[in-house]
């Protein structure tokens, strides 16, 4: 018979495959049709793509679709193939040969299991590489410390401990490594496009950098300063600072001259010294 077609083993019958898809079951309705109890009544389809074929088991039956013995949900067949649908038993037959090797499944093992600190580590840490922009490396440690605001010791112990969650080896660009196979095991997603809404400071007592209700310190936060490096700021309880104006007020208003009382203000007319 030219073309692909099924033979069914029980009575031996040779049904050829349609141009699109071909029913199987145990309905009167059916392409091919299997008179077997464990066969449903629409039980599998058969679907062509040009020269190929594949079996696709629709889910209906108690009993499934195997090919050579699998169990399968769909599959692309090929010479000779033996399809099972139910106790039923097909063989395929008519469809071109192609000499390719096996194709290879990629296997990854299971992300480890992490803790809330750790995924907040691997999220600063794959945040600059999941920006817009090109060939940005992924955070340091002294960055990473900035952003989660904890010492950078407390960072690296983190990293030791993921590189070994994650069996990086040690060598150049550990944490380029760590980096991309947490993007690849998809923890790590991009940001949205639109940035973080800078949340207002909050009002109370500790803005003021006063220790919260139960006595509870307030949190420090690192700074960076004129030079652009990082460095512990003082208690900052708010994100607004007095105007410079504010400040120079007070400096020259609030000297004290000896006896504890405010200065007089300087004549405007008088010229500031330089």
């Amino acid at each position: 018979m030219e073309g692909p077609y099924i033979r069914i083993e029980e009575t031996g019958d040779v049904i050829p495959l349609t141009e699109t898809v071909t029913t199987v079951g145990r309905g009167s309705g059916v392409d091919v049709r299997l008179a077997d109890p464990s066969v449903s009544r629409l039980h599998a389809e058969i679907v062509r793509h040009g020269p190929y074929a594949y079996v696709a088991d629709l889910g209906l039956s108690r009993n499934g679709t195997r090919v050579n013995g699998r169990l399968v949900a769909r599959r692309v067949l090929e010479e000779g193939d033996v399809l099972s649908f139910g106790a039923a038993r097909c063989r395929v037959g008519g469809i071109p040969r192609e000499d390719l090797a096996a194709e290879v499944e990629l296997r990854r093992s299971a992300s480890p299991e992490l803790t809330r600190r750790e995924l907040d580590v691997l999220t600063s840490l794959c945040r600059p590489a999941l920006s817009d922009e090109a060939f940005v490396a992924p955070a340091t440690a002294r960055e990473i410390a900035a952003d989660l605001v904890v010492t950078e010791a407390a960072v690296k112990q983190h990293l030791l401990r993921l590189y070994q969650k994650f069996r990086i080896p040690e060598g150049p660009n550990r944490r380029v490594r760590l980096a991309n196979e947490v993007i690849a095991l998809g923890l790590v997603r991009p940001l949205p496009p639109a940035e973080r809404a800078v949340h207002p400071p909050r009002s109370g007592s500790g803005d003021r950098g006063e220790p919260a209700a139960g006595g509870a310190p307030a949190s420090r936060r690192r700074e960076p300063d004129r030079a652009g490096k990082e460095t512990d700021g003082a208690v900052i309880a708010s994100d607004a600072a007095p105007g410079i104006d504010g400040v120079l007020g007070r400096t020259i208003g609030e000297q004290a001259n000896g006896t504890g009382q405010r200065a007089a203000s300087p004549d405007p007319t008088t010229p500031p010294h330089r």
